[in-house]
């Protein structure tokens, strides 16, 4: 009887620990990301409407995105949308769903509470998989792949509602960032029409 406790012990001790490495994972994946010059990176989306490339700068929770199509601007509360095929600007003060959509770092806030994380090695990265401890989160299942050894976050797979977003992410290096860079200036865009959807 002794020998079974001891057992069951030792692997709940196992499994506890296991929890704790893929969060100290995450910490330092974290950490990277959260400089506080802040980083810069590509990057390659693919979801359900199909796939698209390009650049993020992020600082803390502000972010600057830009791809063929949109140019993006988040400082921390508003984002501006530019689209550059109508020449418009959308206003709108996105929720944390809709933030990790579009900000493929946004988990550095994410896995903190409200998620169950596993940690898997493949290769020379490690898998980190957060699974959502409410079914009614929108964002219910993440993978975050880190490197072993610099712990740069190189892809992040998200599953909302029954959709699965991959973000690709190559050339991720430590920049500082002003933060004006965070922010839609009109007057870089004098023609465009700004709808504010707040």
């Amino acid at each position: 009887m002794k020998k079974i406790c001891f057992l069951i012990t030792a692997m709940l001790l196992s499994v506890a620990t296991y929890g704790q490495t893929a969060k100290s994972v995450l910490d330092k994946a974290a950490a990277m990301v959260s400089a506080k010059e802040g980083v810069r990176a590509s990057f390659r989306m693919t979801g359900a409407h199909g796939s698209t490339h390009g650049t993020i700068a992020v600082k803390g929770r502000k972010f600057y995105a830009t791809t063929p199509q949109a140019t993006i601007w988040f400082d921390g509360k508003t984002q501006w949308t530019y689209m550059k095929n109508n020449d418009e600007v959308n206003v709108s003060n996105p929720t944390e769903s809709q933030l990790q959509a579009i900000n493929p770092y946004n988990f550095i806030n994410l896995y903190k509470k409200g998620y169950d994380c596993t940690l898997n090695k493949s290769g020379k990265d490690y898998v980190v998989h957060l699974t959502a401890s409410n079914p009614q989160t929108k964002i219910k299942e993440l993978f975050v792949t880190i490197d072993k050894t610099n712990h740069h976050p190189t892809q992040v797979k998200l599953l909302q509602g029954k959709k699965w977003t991959i973000f690709d992410i190559t050339d991720l290096k430590k920049q500082a960032i002003a933060d004006s860079q965070f922010r839609f200036n009109s007057k870089d865009f004098p023609t465009a029409e700004v709808i504010d959807l707040r």
